[in-house]
This record gives C-alpha cells, sequence and structure tokens, in this order.
C-alpha cells in the first residue's frame, strides 16, 4: 500500500490517514551521441521552445570508470538550426534500469534548457522502444517545472505530486499499464485511553464536521515514516497533552471516498495513560476531559453511528481483558533489511 499525504482542507480528523520507492539496481547509462533523421530542425522550432545555437550547462557527478567520480555536463548541446548536416546531433538522457523492465530518468542530470530537454527525451524514448522498455518514471522537480508542459505533449501522464516535485509516467507497450498507481490511501488513527476509573480521554473538534460538538476519540493522521503506534501517541499528546504508552491496535476501519476520492484506514489503539493533567491545543481542538465511559457512549452520534458504537465496545473489552487486540512486535525484513513492526496477537 502506498502512502498518501494528509491536506488540510477542513476535513475531520475522524477520517484521517506513500509511493512505493524503486530500488535503484546498477546504472545503465543511456547518454551517448546519435544522429535520429526524425529530429528535424522543424522540432526544435515549436513556438514553445526557445532556440539557441548552444544549450545552457549544468555540472552532475557520475561514477567513473576507474573508482571515483568525474564532472559530467549537465545539459545537452543543441546543434545550430542553420547547421546543413542531414541529421540533429543529440544525446540520450540519463537513467537506470528498474526492476521490470522499465527506466528510471536521472532527475539531477536532466538538461537545463527545455528544447534540449525535448531533443534528449524523444530520442531516448525512440530507444527504449527500440530496446523492448516498458514503464518510464520521470521526476521533475519544481524548479524544472518549464519541462513538465514538454514530457505532456510526448505522451507522458501525471501519475503522483509531493511538494517539490511531480512524478510523470509512460507506459510503451501496446497494451494495458501495468505500473503500480499512485497513492490510493490515508492513513490515520484513534487513541483510546481510559483509566482504572473508567474515564475515557476524549476531545470536542473545532471543525464543522458531522461530529462537531460530539465528545470523541483523539484522532489524528500519521506522519510520513511514523509507525501507527507512535502516531497514535504522538497525537493524543499534541491534543490533550497527556502521555500514554501504547498497549495494542484494538480495530481498524476501511472506508471509501473520502477525502480526494481516496480510501481511507483509522487504525483504533489502545494507551495507558501516565499523566492526567490535560493541556488543551487550541489550534486544533475546542475542548477536552476525562469523561465515564457510561456518559461518552451514551451521546446520540453513538447510539446512531453503529461502527463508531462497536469500535468503543470492542475498545471496552480489551480494557477489561474480555478482547485480545494486536500487539507490536519488532522484526527485520529482508525486503529492506531494516527493522519494523509486525501486528498480531501474541
Amino acid at each position: 500500500m502506498m502512502e498518501m499525504m494528509a491536506a488540510e482542507v477542513g476535513l475531520q480528523q475522524s477520517s484521517g490517514f506513500y509511493c512505493q520507492q524503486f530500488p535503484r539496481v546498477p546504472r545503465t547509462s543511456w547518454t551517448q551521441n546519435c544522429i535520429l533523421p526524425g529530429l528535424s530542425r522543424g522540432f526544435l522550432r515549436k513556438s514553445s521552445l526557445s532556440m539557441s545555437s548552444s544549450a545552457q550547462f549544468r555540472s552532475c557527478h557520475v561514477p567513473s570508470i576507474n573508482g571515483g567520480t568525474m564532472l559530467k555536463r549537465k545539459g545537452i548541446h543543441v546543434m545550430s538550426p542553420d547547421l546543413a548536416s542531414p541529421g540533429l546531433a543529440v544525446e540520450f538522457l540519463d537513467a537506470w534500469d528498474d526492476e521490470y523492465n522499465g527506466v528510471i530518468i536521472d532527475t539531477e542530470c536532466l538538461p537545463s534548457s527545455a528544447n534540449a530537454f525535448a531533443s534528449a527525451l524523444l530520442a531516448s524514448l525512440t530507444n527504449w522502444k527500440l530496446k523492448g522498455k516498458s514503464g518510464i518514471w520521470l521526476k521533475i522537480l519544481s524548479e524544472q517545472a518549464d519541462l513538465v508542459p514538454i514530457a505532456i505533449q510526448e505522451g507522458f501522464d501525471y501519475h503522483h505530486a509531493e511538494p517539490g516535485y511531480v512524478m510523470l509516467t509512460y507506459w510503451i507497450p501496446d497494451e494495458p499499464c501495468l505500473l503500480p498507481g499512485s497513492p490510493s490511501h490515508q492513513i490515520g488513527i484513534a487513541g483510546f485511553v481510559i483509566t482504572d476509573k473508567k474515564e475515557v480521554l476524549v476531545v470536542k473538534e473545532k471543525c464543522p464536521c458531522s461530529c462537531s460538538g460530539v465528545w470523541k476519540l483523539p484522532t489524528g493522521y500519521i506522519n510520513k515514516y511514523e509507525d501507527i503506534f507512535s502516531g497514535a501517541v504522538r497525537e493524543v499528546k499534541e491534543e490533550t497533552g497527556v502521555d500514554t504508552i501504547f498497549q495494542e491496535m484494538v480495530a481498524f476501519r476501511h472506508a471509501h471516498r473520502v477525502a480526494f476520492e481516496k480510501s481511507d484506514l483509522l487504525f483504533v489503539c489502545m494507551l495507558k495513560p501516565l499523566s492526567s493533567d490535560i493541556i488543551v491545543d487550541e489550534k486544533e481542538i475546542q475542548d477536552a476531559k476525562w469523561m465515564p465511559l457510561g456518559e461518552f457512549i451514551e451521546q446520540p452520534f453513538y447510539q446512531e453511528d453503529h461502527m463508531s458504537r462497536k469500535m468503543i465496545e470492542i475498545c471496552t473489552a480489551a480494557h477489561e481483558d474480555r478482547y485480545d487486540g494486536f500487539t507490536a512486535q519488532q522484526l527485520i525484513s529482508k525486503l529492506d533489511g531494516r527493522v519494523t513492526y509486525l501486528y498480531y496477537k501474541g
């Protein structure tokens, strides 16, 4: 599942919640001179491109064949339109193969001028088609935004965008595209904090949403690279000032077509309180307090919302040792060799 960033659009946090990263494999440099008769001078005379007899250059470091690095020009030489040559000398874009017979274009070594990029892109696409490649990935930074219309004109599609860049893709085979889609889910948490006296930590949202005026569990979005249980502890602390420790994941719900037509996952975490003093975050919530469990669940909102009521009943059962949720266990994944968490009963 690919993770999705949360946008502040006035959506209720109770529905709060990637891109799959592609491992770099041994690099294949596509940069080399070639003559392509199909690249006529007319191609570079498009009104959207500024023609000059020389391109702008920047530098990037690439591995040298004898070790270390060498300085490589970060631009493509564009021939003068007045040359009488039957073809146009161009270079391919720097790129490397991915694990799926595709190509990932090197963002750091894109040509710095629009006409040089257009020439190199068209030449590279022709080359990759001849080599039987499939999916092409092109990441364009904000400062390179003038290259986006050129790529779109050549057939690239938008995949996703993050602050600072946009990701484009190009599918070569004449068959349904097999590239993974853009992030499809939001990931959020709800923290169920209950004392030995069966008082639940509840908050009242400021936003004018469906749960406005209702005392509810602290909820929020998971940050990038944050574990689910860590996010639950953080959100409770930020909204109420109460310190907690994660005990178990009690349940989760899966909803669709929520924010930006994305699906929505909300993980409900049982947290043990380590403090009781409440400090309200006035930027996010209207109020917070400890409320008797019976009074909390008897609110009209929970009498009508069967899913929320069932969630609270399960949390209560877990608190009374009548239900076992999932605990977080540290394990090393062979996929990336990193320590991660597996949630399971045990």
